[in-house]
C-alpha cells in the first residue's frame, strides 16, 4: 500500500510518499481503508524524536494516530464491526510504526467506535485524539462540575476548542485564552474568550475575581505558571504539554485509547454538543506540508490529510 513514512527522525524532509508493506489484521483489530487522517502536534514532535524516552521506534514508521475509515476486514475474533462499517479511531500503540497516513491501517477495538453520521469523514478525522483528550481531562481528572468556571488554553486549537464545547456542555463557565482574530470562533463555541500573552492574569482575574476552579493547560510554559496563580481554593491544574505541572500542585496528562469514550465522543457529536472545525485539508501525498502548518502553531481546529478513496491496494 501506499502511505508516508519516515527512516530516521528529522525535520518535515524525512517524510517520505511510497510504498511500504501492507498491515497485517490481528484476531482483535479490523483493517480499515482510510478515508481521512488528521495532524496533532504529537506526530511533528514524535517525528523529531521528542517521544524516544517512551515510544520505541520501528523504522520505517508510519505517522499518524487519528482516522476515520470503512472497515474491510474484521480479525477472525471481532463481531463488534462487519464489512462497509464507518468508524473512527485513536490507533495508538506502545511503539512508533503502524501509523494513519496510509492508505490502510489495523486498528485494535479498544481504539475504533462508530464514525458520528453527522460528520464528514474529514471532519471526523479531527475528532478522536483531542476528543479524548478533552473528555478524559475534563471528566476523569478534573472532574468538572456544573457551575465551575474553568480556565481552557488555546481555546481555538484542537483540543481547546472541544474541551470549550464539553465544558459548557458539563454546565462549567469556560474561559477560553485565544488571540483576537479567534475571540469570535471561541464565542460561537459557548466560552468566554481573553487574550493571551502578557497580562493574562489581570484579564482572567478581571472576569473571575476568585479565581477558576479548574485550569485545562495544552501550551504550558508561562501560560501554565500563571494559571497556577489564578486557581481558586481547591482548584485543580492539569497539563498535557508540560510536565512541570508538577511542581506547581497540578498532573500531567497523557491521553490514552478507549473505545467507550470514543464511542461517548460519537453520541455527542451526533446530538450536535461537539463540532469538529476544519481549517485545512492536505492530499496524503503532502503530509508533510500539513506537518509544516501544524507546527507554525496557529492552527484554528483541525488540519486533515485526506486519502483518496479510489486507490486500490489491500
Amino acid at each position: 500500500m501506499k502511505a508516508i513514512s519516515y527512516s530516521r527522525y528529522g525535520g518535515p524532509e524525512v517524510l517520505a510518499f511510497g510504498e511500504v508493506r501492507d498491515p497485517k489484521v490481528g484476531p482483535d483489530a479490523v483493517l480499515v481503508k482510510v478515508r481521512a487522517a488528521s495532524v496533532n502536534p504529537v506526530d511533528w514532535k514524535a517525528r523529531e524524536g521528542y517521544l524516544d524516552t517512551i515510544l520505541e521506534p520501528v523504522f520505517p514508521v508510519v505517522p499518524g494516530w487519528d482516522v476515520s475509515g470503512v472497515v474491510v476486514r474484521p480479525g477472525v475474533a471481532v463481531s463488534e464491526f462487519d464489512v462497509g462499517d464507518e468508524v473512527i479511531g485513536y490507533v495508538r500503540e506502545d511503539f512508533l510504526s503502524r501509523g494513519t497516513f496510509a492508505e490502510y491501517v489495523a486498528a485494535p477495538l479498544r481504539a475504533l467506535a462508530r464514525k458520528p453520521r453527522n460528520l464528514s469523514f474529514e471532519e471526523a478525522a479531527g475528532l478522536p485524539l483531542v476528543g479524548l483528550t478533552a473528555c478524559q481531562v475534563l471528566l476523569k481528572v478534573l472532574q468538572v462540575k456544573r457551575g465551575e468556571t474553568v480556565l481552557v488554553h488555546a481555546a481555538a486549537g484542537g483540543v481547546g476548542s472541544i474541551a470549550v464545547q464539553l465544558g459548557t456542555h458539563l454546565g462549567a463557565r469556560v474561559i477560553g485564552t485565544a488571540s483576537e482574530s479567534n475571540h469570535d470562533f471561541v464565542r460561537g463555541l459557548g466560552g468566554e474568550p481573553v487574550t493571551y500573552g502578557e497580562g493574562l492574569g489581570e484579564r482572567v482575574r478581571g472576569l473571575a475575581p476568585e479565581g477558576v476552579d479548574a485550569v485545562f493547560d495544552t501550551v504550558g510554559g508561562d501560560a501554565m505558571k500563571v494559571s497556577a496563580n489564578l486557581l481558586a481554593p481547591e482548584g485543580r491544574l492539569v497539563s498535557i504539554a508540560d510536565g512541570d505541572v508538577v511542581n506547581y500542585g497540578g498532573r500531567y496528562y497523557f491521553v490514552r485509547p478507549d473505545a467507550e469514550d470514543l464511542q461517548r465522543l460519537t453520541d455527542l457529536a451526533e446530538q450536535g454538543v461537539v463540532s469538529v472545525h476544519v481549517s485545512e485539508t492536505f492530499p496524503l501525498e503532502r503530509a508533510a506540508d500539513a506537518h509544516l502548518r501544524s507546527q507554525e502553531g496557529r492552527t484554528r481546529g483541525k488540519i486533515v490529510v485526506t486519502v483518496d478513496w479510489e486507490t486500490e491496494g489491500v
